[in-house]
C-alpha cells in the first residue's frame, strides 16, 4: 500500500540523483519544498530552467556562461599569454575568488579515468593542443602572442596527476613553460573545497614540469 504521493516520491527520487543528496536528504528537501511559499518553489523550478536554457560551454575556454565568449576571454586585460588548465567550471570559481591568476582558463569537463572509461576524446584536450599552438608561426601575422605557459591545474589526486601527465608531452615546445600547481592542496583533495589562502600559495609556487 503506498503511503505517499507518486508525485512526493517522484521529486524525492529525483534530488536523490544529484551527487552527495543520499534519500533522507532527498526527503527533507522534499518536504522542505512542499512547506515553503509556492512563489519560492516557482523561483526554483524557474532557476533550474533557465539555467538549462541559457548556459553554454564557451567555445574558447569550455567554462560555463551566458555569453560566448565568456567574460574572461572576452576581458582585454587579462595575460592572454598564460593558460590555467582546469577540470570543472567550479575549479575556475575558486581559483578567482583568489585574485593571484590574471590569465585565462582551459576548461577539460573531467580528468582521464580508465577504470571509469573516461578516455582523451571525452575531454576538451584537443583543443588544448590546438590553443597553445596558436599564433607560434613566425610567419603569421596574428596579433595575439603566443601562449608562454600553461599551468596544469586538475586536481592532487590519481586521475589529476595522470590527466597532467598525459597532456604535458602533448603541448610540449621550446618556448612554453608547462607547470603543476604546488602541493600546498591536499593530496586527494577537489580545488573547489581548498580555502583561497592554499589556493594562492600554490598558485605562486608553481613548478615546471
Amino acid at each position: 500500500m503506498q503511503t505517499t504521493s507518486a508525485l512526493v516520491t517522484a521529486l524525492i527520487e529525483e534530488l536523490a540523483k544529484l551527487p552527495g543528496i543520499g534519500p533522507k536528504t532527498a526527503q527533507r528537501l522534499t518536504f522542505y519544498i512542499l512547506r515553503s511559499p509556492a512563489e519560492q518553489a516557482r523561483r526554483l523550478a524557474e532557476a533550474i530552467t533557465q539555467v538549462k536554457e541559457s548556459i553554454i560551454q564557451c567555445s574558447v575556454c569550455y567554462n560555463l556562461t551566458e555569453t560566448d565568449p565568456c567574460p574572461i576571454c572576452a576581458n582585454s586585460q587579462r595575460d592572454r599569454q598564460i593558460i590555467c588548465v582546469v577540470e570543472e567550471p567550479l575549479d575556475v570559481l575558486a581559483l578567482e575568488k583568489t585574485g593571484v591568476f590574471k590569465g585565462l582558463y582551459h576548461v577539460l569537463h573531467g580528468a582521464l579515468s580508465p577504470i571509469e572509461g573516461i578516455g582523451p576524446r571525452d575531454l576538451r584536450i584537443d583543443e588544448l593542443v590546438a590553443r597553445t599552438r596558436a599564433n607560434t608561426d613566425p610567419s603569421a601575422n596574428g596579433d595575439d602572442e603566443p601562449v608562454s605557459e600553461v599551468i596544469l591545474a586538475t586536481n592532487p589526486n590519481y586521475e589529476g596527476d595522470y590527466t597532467a601527465a598525459y597532456i604535458a608531452p602533448l603541448i610540449a615546445r621550446p618556448d612554453l613553460k608547462v607547470t603543476r600547481l604546488a602541493r600546498g592542496l591536499p593530496i586527494g583533495g577537489d580545488l573547489e573545497y581548498a580555502d583561497e589562502g592554499t589556493l594562492s600559495r600554490a598558485l605562486e609556487g608553481r613548478r615546471e614540469l
